[in-house]
């Protein structure tokens, strides 16, 4: 399988967006209790555990970044998306600490997760924190109930979507209560890309865009969403340890029930997979008849699916040229990650 090539500009529209909201964001983690803000601090990179400054590579940042692109489509200046961007960086960052406890993940970004830092209470009180700081900070500004509103619609569907991933594990590979491909590309939505659409959502909210525009976005980050989780899917299974930070084949171990696992099993190449997947020894065997089966192409299918449906909801939406460019650049890029 050859892989998807990601365009080249993603990476400065990602900078750009970054550099405009890092400071308001540092002077919003700053607002937080000491210790609470190291810990929050150490989760973006900042700091090593203690306070001492880090330069360690944080997240690709996104979430703020579809924000501030959202503000600039509704037609007003990248400024006035940096409360919907800080908003959304705090929550992505909650969900990952609280993720990392759920599911046991000791490493985050090449060095230990949070919880294992400092310790599993004070990594949960740190996420409460850094949610309770980004209603704060969507509360301030003069559309506040409104962008509230918006955020809590899509927290409770990332909920939902985590609880329906927690869920999943409990769950056969095979018979009437095995997860199907529909079960889980609802729970990606819910669980990737309610936050997704809500940054972009939110962005053009504040940079004064009317409900359909804004709806919308909503639509085209959320199948924006639905890609993303689909290429993390496969590069769980397939992606060079190297560039992913995970070990290969780490989803396997861990008895994820992925996408392209999912797509495998329905096929009947695929009768010897559940056996495999039960034994984490045979993970490399695993993603072999995965792949043979077709689980990777239908994974790496369903994704190039919903990114051309987001491309087509950007295209009807009224959109400023220069964002709406940036914002198709940015969505290639996310769903054309090297494999």
């Amino acid at each position: 399988m050859t892989a998807l090539k990601a365009p080249p500009g993603a990476p400065e529209v990602l900078a750009r967006c970054a550099a405009l909201v890092r400071p308001a964001l540092r002077r919003a983690v700053g607002r937080l209790h000491p210790w609470t803000a190291e810990m929050a601090a150490y989760s973006f990179g900042w700091c090593e555990v203690g306070g001492a400054p880090a330069t360690t590579p944080g997240g690709k940042g996104v979430r703020q970044t579809l924000a501030v692109l959202g503000a600039r489509a509704a037609g007003a200046d990248a400024r006035a998306g940096i409360p919907a961007a800080v908003a959304v960086e705090l929550v992505h960052t909650f969900s990952l600490l609280h993720d990392d406890i759920m599911d046991g993940d000791a490493t985050r970004r090449r060095r230990p997760a949070v919880w294992k830092a400092y310790g599993t209470g004070p990594a949960v009180l740190a996420g409460d924190a850094l949610f309770a700081l980004a209603v704060e900070t969507l509360a301030a500004v003069p559309q506040g109930a409104r962008a509230v509103r918006l955020l809590s619609a899509a927290l409770t569907d990332l909920v939902r979507g985590q609880a329906d991933d927690l869920l999943f594990t409990g769950r056969p590979w095979t018979g009437p209560d095995r997860v199907t491909v529909e079960e889980y590309r609802a729970m990606a939505e819910a669980k990737t890309g309610a936050l997704l659409g809500c940054a972009c959502a939110l962005g053009a909210l504040l940079g004064g865009a009317d409900e359909d525009t804004t709806g919308t976005l909503d639509r085209a980050g959320r199948h924006l969403g639905i890609a993303f989780q689909l290429v993390d899917d496969v590069l769980g299974i397939w992606g060079d340890p190297a560039v992913t930070g995970k070990p290969a084949g780490g989803d396997l171990r861990e008895r994820k029930k992925t996408y392209p696992v999912l797509a495998a099993l329905d096929t009947p190449a695929a009768r010897a997979l559940p056996e495999l997947l039960d034994s984490p020894e045979r993970a490399k065997e695993a993603a072999e008849l995965i792949e043979t089966a077709g689980g990777r192409t239908a994974a790496l299918t369903e994704a190039r699916t919903h990114t051309a449906t987001a491309r087509t909801l950007l295209a009807r939406a009224p959109l400023a040229a220069g964002a709406a460019e940036d914002l198709l650049t940015l969505l290639d890029f996310l769903v054309g990650r090297e494999l």
